[in-house]
């Protein structure tokens, strides 16, 4: 299988201006003075066709390991909910500056660099992963640059994400674009992708290995749809759970080894106080559930790994269903975040509970390679064109959305475009 091989932005003339609209393209590296974005202010927290509003606000200027890049579609992330609810922090509370600019996931083409970066170029198509940090540390050197003081998250505790016609990132946050995709499908995956990628194979000895059995949930989301095909990839067994049965078909067809509906079992939520009948209630429905999980693994075979991200709903049970010396990995709380057990469970079965957070540039680039080369697809569901990036956020807030990852255009005129200069023949003359 031949692997993308890069190409060079053939010439093309564009005048110069202070400002660009929407799908206008500037000569190849000329930056304007200012640009269009959805920015979020603190004053209009709240959901996110209330938060989001359109404003002209200067484009970025780049420090020497930094670089622009102009944005040709980005993806569709709960960070961004998150950003403009304020909840369950406010980003001002970070990053102090006057407006957010959310988004964490882009594919777009470097537009500036600074003068100390070497890797990349102006004209350079990319992809781009939201882990920042300062360098400068021994987490950084060395160790595992997500424990770093400095880590932070682009576009959600960095106030320059994706939803602009320009952003600004770290140099080590660029990855090349897979260019059998789409604009828009080369920017829905990178945050998700990476996250599940840590997930499963970033904490040791709980590495994912052939042969184990992975309970996913959220299976058909954008984190579960990877989480389902890296599991496959690697020769284990996942066991989705979904809350739709229309969603079944899908997530059998990434790969599932069976798929549990959470509709048909009562045991979600806070757990019951030990030893009430309430209590004895909800045990004998998780023994229903886990049954139903040996249906897909076979009789006592426990889950090695728990793929968890809804938290206060489903994390008593995932603490109970986890075999002995297994692994319940969370990196979200998207049903709240008030998670309860019952810790005999956890102390006498000696399970481990591990958080996980987005992932560094080895496990990003890994799971990017993946992309690359064609093993894992980006499950890319809807797209939403810039003028409904609010749209897209409120769908995903009222679970609304289709299956698998979201995306937006920005700078892409439409979508199927694979090149700059399939944008520049369909965009704005």
């Amino acid at each position: 299988m031949a692997l993308d091989q890069p190409t060079q932005i053939a010439p093309y003339d564009a005048p110069e201006k202070d400002l660009y609209e929407i799908g206008e393209m500037p000569p190849l590296g000329y930056v304007p003075k200012q640009m269009y974005a959805w920015a979020i202010r603190r004053e209009r927290h709240g959901e996110p066709d209330k938060a989001m509003q359109v404003e002209v606000v200067e484009t970025p200027s780049i420090d020497s390991n930094e670089v622009l890049v102009l944005v040709m579609a980005a993806g569709v992330n709960y960070n961004g909910i998150w950003a403009g609810l304020g909840v369950p922090i406010s980003p001002f509370d970070g990053h102090g500056a006057p407006y957010h600019i959310a988004g964490s996931d882009a594919s777009g083409i470097v537009w500036a660099v600074g003068d100390k970066v070497r890797r990349w170029k102006v004209g350079d198509q990319v992809v781009i992963h939201c882990n920042q940090d300062d360098g400068d540390d021994e987490h950084c050197n060395g160790g595992d640059p997500m424990f770093s003081p400095s880590q932070r998250i682009w576009g959600y505790e960095t106030p320059d994400g994706s939803f602009a016609q320009f952003t600004r990132v770290q140099a080590q946050q660029l990855m090349p674009r897979p260019r059998h995709l789409t604009w828009e499908e080369s920017a829905c995956y990178t945050l998700t992708l990476a996250t599940a990628y840590r997930m499963l194979f970033g904490h040791e000895p709980h590495e994912l290995k052939p042969g184990m059995n992975v309970l996913v949930w959220g299976a058909s989301g954008g984190l579960g749809s990877f989480a389902i095909q890296l599991i496959n990839a690697a020769g284990a067994n996942a066991v989705g759970v979904i809350s739709d049965e229309d969603k079944r078909e899908f997530v059998m067809s990434l790969g599932a080894k069976g798929v549990l509906n959470r509709k048909d079992f009562k045991c979600w939520g806070q757990l019951p106080t030990v030893n009430t009948p309430e209590y004895k209630e909800w045990f004998n429905e998780v023994r229903k559930f886990g049954k139903a999980i040996w249906d897909v693994t076979g009789k006592g075979n426990n889950v090695d790994i728990v793929f968890e991200h809804p938290g206060e709903a489903t994390f008593p049970v995932s603490t109970f269903v986890c075999k002995k010396g297994g692994m319940v990995v969370i990196c979200a709380g998207t049903s709240g975040f008030n998670c309860t057990f019952d810790v005999r469970y956890m102390w006498m079965h000696q399970k481990r509970l591990q958080g996980s957070h987005f992932a560094h540039l080895k496990q990003a680039s890994a799971a990017n390679q993946l992309m690359l080369e064609r093993r894992i697809d980006p499950c890319m569901s809807e797209v939403f064109p810039w003028a409904e990036i609010p749209q897209a956020h409120l769908k995903m807030l009222r679970n609304q959305h289709k299956p698998g990852n979201m995306a937006v255009l920005v700078q892409a005129p439409t979508t199927g475009l694979r090149t700059f200069e399939d944008a520049l023949e369909a965009g704005v003359r």
